[in-house]
């Protein structure tokens, strides 16, 4: 089990494996807590998610958690091939590094349990991400992406991802982003 401190409140940000197993969280979405309580060990067996788990290292209380896998930007991201190249320049990627795709991790769910809302674990999480794929990573990774439940947008711009597509007409979620240079510049 990978631990790591996350704030000075009794906090550890942890990574579950199977003799970790959640066995109460609502965070008021029926799909985010099923998957934390019953279907993350399975996706983390066939190594499609690693999740992980912000616990009260005093009382073993799970306050939120997050699901990650991999990903890229790429050029199907975008309208058009364009757009994609507008982004790659804006962005400041070396013309002789003109991939068709970028690395990035995907921040699969995100959900803070009901009686932590407002105390910002959900920023302190996102926050714990950013510093672990610039800091430890162990492969390149420029981007953290998501796709964010519409009413999860204004929490994700506050934190600094961006729109990814202006013309994201999906009407459940947005495709968005956070350039990981905005920190590892730090």
């Amino acid at each position: 089990m990978v631990q790591a401190s996350v704030d000075k409140n009794h906090l550890d940000f942890i990574r579950l494996d199977s003799s970790k197993a959640i066995r109460e969280f609502d965070c008021g979405d029926k799909d985010l807590n099923d998957f934390i309580l019953n279907r993350a060990h399975e996706f983390q067996k066939y190594l499609l998610a690693v999740s992980y788990a912000c616990v009260d290292y005093q009382t073993g209380k799970v306050h939120a958690y997050c699901s990650l896998a991999n990903d890229k930007v790429s050029t199907s991201d975008f309208k058009d091939k364009t757009e994609f190249n507008r982004f790659r320049k804006k962005r400041g990627f070396p013309n002789e590094k003109r991939l068709k795709s970028y690395p990035a991790v995907k921040l699969c769910r995100l959900g803070v349990d009901t009686s932590a809302k407002g105390n910002q674990i959900g920023s302190g999480m996102l926050d714990y991400i950013k510093w672990m794929f610039t800091r430890i990573n162990k492969t390149g990774c420029r981007f953290l992406t998501v796709d964010a439940y519409l009413d999860a947008v204004p929490f994700y711009v506050k934190n600094g991802f961006r729109f990814m597509n202006a013309e994201d007409d999906d009407p459940h979620t947005r495709l968005m982003y956070y350039d990981l240079m905005d920190i590892a510049a730090e």
